[in-house]
């Protein structure tokens, strides 16, 4: 159970809290906190975005919060509060009412003790910072010209966030880290409304982000995708561009999950009882890591009780070598907990684990894909993503913003856009070829809130199962 103190208050100066500050207002919290058993979690976030429409800025912004939620354990009750007032007066009411509130809910019989001390690794030597104003808009407008001069009309939304979490408790444990995440995003459209194109870049820092390649890529793709031809639904060779895929295979991790995997509720459950780790689940060449060093998070991160990020190797080789476990659930069963981080907020966002995601890639061009396909459909991203079925990690959604027919070894058509239903766990066991890795925005996908990194790939066979009129 939780509840929200009070109206926003004044933020430090510089936007985010340093550790010590951090560090200091988890002191006062637990010193004021009359429950047996404390937890201090802070959330500091600065936020800037532009928004552009209609080949023009319309909005630009800069919001800065922190949050402190203290959680009361009483016995194995518990109950957490939340407020942006950082004085002792109101730490302590929020600790008082979290404590109170803790002696009336039911009790938790999987809760785990507090952990102690943990060693943490070395943060990356990087300052964090926001773009300011002026360079935002200067990167929209690389966007919004390209667009005018092709006759075109661009919109799109770059989002810049800054953050630094702590959790601290009252056996000792104290934890900090910084982060930072950058997204430009652009579709670009025809007058005539029958051609969309899209593309991102996406990075932990500003400059990181390439808005040239944003605009002529969406350009591009909005010239190319006019008056699409309809063809019919069915099974095709399939050309799946890094965005597309990183939508929907980022979602195997997060089900991953032992628990539900032991207890027969998930793909990764053994047909007659037991988990799927040790066997082969998809094609040999399909390795998936979750690893702090590609974190956007200057130490990696930590997980949502405290221990360390560290790197995990879920699939290698197309094998199950791990699955998530909790500290409850390894207690239960004898195993070691798993410490990836889980979604982790994004630029300091929520939480404190990394969010990571990388698919290991080949070395096939896109090139190379579409010279090799006879007839095949060539997507670059999907959206309005929706799971059918977990058992099998099915999933619908939409093809968007550039969908092309291949014949004899080129893009012949734009085509209509289809609703899939498929799983990443079927067209991973008919890949044919994948490209590099490189980093995306996974939009709807898991893994969105940290940095996620796949091919391009080629598989023999994906389902588009009904046509879509919409662009």
């Amino acid at each position: 159970m939780s509840s929200y103190i009070g109206p926003k208050s004044l933020m430090t100066p510089g936007g985010i809290l340093t550790r010590a500050e951090a560090e200091e207002i988890c002191k006062r919290a637990l010193a004021v906190s009359p429950a047996p058993e404390t937890r201090v979690s802070i959330n500091s976030a600065a936020r800037a975005d532009t928004r552009f429409a209609v080949n023009q800025v319309t909005t630009s912004g800069e919001n800065r919060d922190t949050s402190v939620t203290i959680t009361a354990y009483v016995e194995n009750r518990a109950s957490s509060v939340t407020t942006n007032r950082l004085d002792e007066a109101s730490l302590a009411a929020a600790a008082k009412q979290a404590t109170e509130i803790a002696r009336l809910v039911p009790p938790n019989p999987e809760r785990m003790p507090e952990l102690g001390p943990q060693n943490y690794p070395p943060a990356k030597d990087r300052v964090i910072t926001l773009p300011d104003p002026l360079a935002r808009a200067l990167a929209a407008k690389k966007v919004t010209e390209a667009a005018r001069a092709a006759g075109f009309v661009a919109t799109g939304f770059i989002e810049c966030r800054v953050g630094a979490t702590a959790l601290a408790n009252s056996k000792g444990l104290f934890a900090y880290d910084q982060s930072s995440a950058v997204t430009m995003t652009a579709t670009v459209r025809t007058p005539d409304g029958t051609g969309s194109g899209w593309a991102c870049s996406d990075g932990d820092t500003f400059d990181e982000i390439d808005a040239q390649h944003v605009a002529a890529t969406a350009v591009e793709k909005a010239r190319t995708s006019r008056n699409p031809v309809a063809i019919e639904p069915g099974k095709y060779v399939t050309i799946l561009e890094n965005t597309a895929c990183g939508n929907l295979v980022t979602a195997i991790v997060g089900a991953m999950q032992a628990r539900s995997a032991d207890e027969g509720r998930s793909f990764f459950s053994k047909p007659g009882g037991g988990n799927k780790l040790g066997m082969k689940v998809v094609d040999e060449r399909v390795t998936l890591i979750s690893d702090p060093a590609d974190s956007p998070r200057a130490a990696g991160g930590y997980d949502g009780d405290g221990m360390p990020v560290e790197k995990v190797v879920w699939i290698e080789n197309g094998i199950v070598k791990n699955l998530n476990y909790d500290r409850f659930w390894a207690q239960k069963t004898g195993k070691e907990p798993t410490h990836s981080g889980g979604g982790g907020g994004r630029g300091g966002g929520g939480g404190g684990g990394g969010g990571t995601f990388r698919m290991i890639g080949g070395t096939s061009t896109m090139t190379d894909m579409i010279k090799s396909t006879e007839r095949g459909i060539l997507v670059t991203r999907f959206w309005y993503i929706r799971g059918v079925d977990p058992r099998a990690l099915v999933s619908t959604g939409l093809t968007r913003d550039g969908t092309y027919l291949i014949e004899n070894g080129k893009i012949s058509h734009p085509i209509k856009n289809f609703r899939f239903n498929e799983s990443p766990i079927f067209f991973l066991n008919n890949l044919e070829m994948m490209g590099p890795s490189i980093r995306i925005n996974a939009s709807e996908a898991l893994g969105a809130g940290g940095a996620t990194i796949v091919p391009a790939i080629k598989v023999r066979e994906f389902t588009f199962s009904s046509l879509s009129d919409a662009i």
